[in-house]
């Protein structure tokens, strides 16, 4: 084994090369086989990473080795397969049936990519019209604001047909990221999912989307923001956890990002969490709100109780009647230019469209530094 002590100064070699090479050009990791110890840490310092299922596998130890030191038995798929990785960790984007699968994959995903920071994302031909009005997005958003609707059905019915390609789509499903095309034009599309955990933002899904947005400024891909979210995931789980800074890592996202900023709230839109999904407030460039849309400090239900504690029921239930009339919508908030436009949804897509023409030659540098301290 000593004598083999040289790879480690391979392995180092390679690390510092994906360091150099990050957000100079993209970087993919293609895992066909397996990849342990020390090997792990260059694929995952690249900036997406698939994976090939029941040939892949990924961890710093194997089972062995966790089996001497701790006495827990597991298979080398139950502790770093593709599913382990996609699902439970999130340190794999997507996991392929076979390794032909996951080349396709790859290759689709370069269509959406730029070679290098200083080039401009891959632009198609328009195929889908820029005025294309869709009538279904009015009935979209459910009248009972705790009913759940799939935001992947809104996202895809407003950006270019068939252009929607999802990153991590089965790890923080609470969250949406994505490539699309709007016009022909790449777009970074992130969005709360109210389908799971009621749109929340939690640790997981903050970290993701956080990486992503990196992503997507690092390489000049314009940031599409759908919004329906109603804080923070409350529990002492996640407190203990680090809610507090992993929720800060997208805050910090977004307020760095210098690339277009476009975002639609389709419904509540509440508290810190409203401040921290690409808000007019972090240099926004457009952000629009449907008729739905609720921004507020929290809901009617939790202002009440805070604020009418100790009295009925029925006294309850009419303070969170008139706290949702007075509240509940975007005016609020519209009037003190927080929202730019509250839009037909139907026209939607028309006014990012038009947007994204004018602001796909932004150009707004970030103060000199050596580089800025996201709270890791």
């Amino acid at each position: 084994f000593q004598a083999n002590v040289d790879s480690l100064g391979g392995y180092a070699d390679v690390f510092q090369a994906n360091v150099d090479a990050s957000g100079v050009v993209p970087q993919l990791s293609l895992i066909m086989g397996p990849c342990a110890g020390g090997a792990v840490y260059s694929p995952v310092m690249t900036d997406f990473l698939y994976m090939v299922r029941r040939s892949s596998y990924m961890f710093v130890t194997g089972p062995d080795v966790v089996k001497s030191v701790t006495n827990e038995e597991v298979t080398q798929e139950e502790l770093g397969g593709a599913d382990v990785h996609t699902r439970v960790s999130g340190v794999a984007h997507d996991a392929f049936d076979d390794d032909v699968a996951a080349l396709r994959g790859a290759r689709k995903l370069l269509t959406y990519l730029p070679l290098a920071y200083d080039e401009e994302p891959p632009r198609v031909e328009a195929y889908d019209s820029a005025d294309r009005a869709d009538e279904a997005l009015r009935l979209v958003v459910p009248d009972d604001p705790n009913e759940a609707y799939d935001m992947r059905n809104v996202v895809k019915r407003v950006v270019d047909g068939h252009s929607l390609l999802e990153i991590s789509p089965d790890y923080a499903r609470n969250v949406v990221t994505a490539f699309a095309r709007l016009n022909g034009r790449v777009v970074g599309v992130v969005a709360n999912d109210p389908a799971t955990l009621a749109g929340c933002l939690d640790i997981d899904a903050s970290v993701k989307a956080a990486k992503f947005v990196r992503f997507c400024d690092a390489f000049g891909v314009p940031l599409l923001t759908f919004v329906d979210v109603p804080g923070f995931l409350p529990g002492v789980r996640q407190e203990h956890g680090g809610i507090i800074r992993h929720g800060a890592k997208l805050l910090f996202a977004y307020a760095e990002a210098s690339v277009p900023k476009l975002t639609v709230i389709t419904r509540k839109a509440y508290g810190g969490a409203y401040d921290v999904m690409a808000s007019k407030h972090l240099r926004g460039d457009a952000n629009y709100a449907w008729p739905s849309a609720e921004v507020a400090v929290m809901g009617a239900k939790g202002a009440v109780e805070i604020l009418y504690r100790g009295k009925s029921a029925d006294e309850q239930a009419e303070k969170a009647d008139e706290y949702a009339r007075r509240f509940a919508n975007p005016m609020v908030a519209a009037g003190r230019g927080f929202i730019d436009d509250v839009i037909d949804p139907a026209e939607t897509r028309k006014r990012l469209c038009a947007d994204l023409e004018i602001l796909h030659r932004k150009d707004l540098p970030n103060r000199p530094r050596k580089h800025t301290c996201i709270p890791l």
